[in-house]
């Protein structure tokens, strides 16, 4: 039996570099943040996961981001125009299962994860993943080994072409469950 538990989530987003300037309170998803702020320089995660975007509608590049405090770290993420959008990543309780392709389509070679893989190159001697099928849980899949680089958040469903969600020309390497330990 898995559960999902939406209540647990809050982050609080500045305008300003180290918590200046005005501040929009968020415990849920939102699509387009211009509406309460005119940039997104600093964040608070008071409690929960979330998934930030540099554009609006989940799109651009993501970043994971757990409890803590984020007063400068927007250019070093990559994100020099700031955050335009975030989602909530809910907790989930249970077993993780996720199948991994080495092609579009779910075609070419495939093992199915269970738990993390710091490197599919080693592990499975797999050297790209263009698709997968997220079965149970909520999935980090990163660019480099050994969690590095750029991320993408992977929620249950079939995700049949990375390119065509607009990770064209990125190749995953490693793959993180997200606990329940944020």
């Amino acid at each position: 039996m898995t559960t999902t538990d939406m209540s647990m989530g809050k982050i609080t987003f500045y305008e300003e570099k180290n918590f200046q300037g005005r501040s929009y309170e968020c415990m849920s998803d939102c699509s387009d943040m211009t509406s309460y702020l005119n940039r997104c320089h600093s964040c608070r995660v008071e409690s929960g996961c979330f998934m930030v975007y540099d554009r609006p509608n989940y799109m651009g590049s993501q970043y994971f981001m757990r409890r803590g405090e984020y007063a400068d770290h927007m250019s070093t993420m990559g994100m020099s125009g700031g955050i335009k959008s975030c989602r909530m990543i809910p907790m989930h309780r249970g077993q993780f299962r996720m199948k991994i392709y080495e092609r579009e389509n779910f075609g070419g070679q495939s093992h199915e994860l269970m738990d993390d893989c710091d490197n599919i190159m080693d592990r499975y001697r797999m050297n790209d993943c263009q698709s997968c099928n997220v079965m149970d849980g909520h999935w980090l899949m990163y660019e480099q080994p050994q969690y590095r680089g750029k991320q993408m958040y992977m929620r249950p469903g079939e995700y049949r072409s990375f390119r065509d969600m607009g990770m064209s020309g990125m190749r995953f390497m490693s793959m993180k469950r997200i606990m329940d330990m944020c």
